[in-house]
């Protein structure tokens, strides 16, 4: 994604996840409503068995008066309790593009570009890290302040509930997000609401848990005639 050219992922990994509450909108953290309780339960149970992860995902996002949609297949591995993760973002339409990471070092590269951009893993800043919530490194009641149900907001799905809770690691970049729950405890989607007013959602569909995902597939070789660019990756 252009946004993530230039600044890429937030994921993976991960998430880590914001400060500024709007008003009204969110509660402190202390005084999350009791009914909210059993289904981030589940949600953890349901991704702390998580090993992998296999989904299609569409990406909008919304802002500075432009709206771009893109679409692809995510892969996700979990690294164990002290590693990071591993991700595939695969992205097909409009434009080829892939971000990868193997846990050790994040790439980001354009095909058409001619140029792949590498970052340490570990200091990786990118919109898409709250997704560490799919890999069971964290619980959402710890990672999102004042977690609540949002019933002002639709879900896309007949029977699915919709959360939101202000990120405690990205208080700088997210003010809200908005997380929807199916009654299997996947997240179909996450909808982030960035302080500068602009939104990034994902939708995820076809989820396939816990397949053989073989370690070549978040390995990345800049292909000949690739210049190879050494940068912080963020959006």
């Amino acid at each position: 994604m252009s946004r993530l050219a230039c600044g890429v992922l937030l994921v993976i990994t991960t998430a880590m996840v914001v400060a500024t509450a709007l008003p009204g909108r969110v509660l402190g953290a202390e005084a999350a409503p009791a009914d909210v309780h059993p289904i981030t339960a589940a949600v953890d149970e349901h991704y702390n068995h998580l090993q992998t992860l296999q989904a299609e995902f569409i990406e909008v996002y919304r802002g500075s008066g432009i709206e771009r949609t893109e679409s692809g297949t995510l892969w996700l591995a979990t690294g164990g309790l002290k590693k990071p993760g591993k991700m595939r973002w695969e992205y097909r339409s409009p434009r080829e593009k892939l971000f990868v990471s193997d846990g050790k070092s994040a790439w980001f590269y354009v095909p058409d570009d001619r140029q792949a951009r590498r970052s340490d893993a570990r200091k990786l800043d990118d919109i898409r890290s709250p997704l560490a919530f799919l890999l069971g490194k964290s619980k959402l009641e710890k990672e999102l302040q004042g977690l609540s149900l949002a019933p002002d907001v639709a879900p896309l799905a007949s029977g699915d509930v919709v959360l939101r809770g202000v990120p405690a690691a990205l208080a700088d970049r997210i003010s809200e997000i908005l997380l929807e729950v199916t009654p299997e405890h996947r997240i179909s989607r996450i909808v982030m609401n960035e302080v500068d007013g602009s939104v990034t959602e994902y939708r995820f569909t076809d989820q396939k848990e816990n397949g053989a995902i073989p370690d070549g597939r978040f390995a990345f070789t800049p292909p000949a005639g690739t210049e190879t660019v050494e940068s912080e990756l963020g959006r």
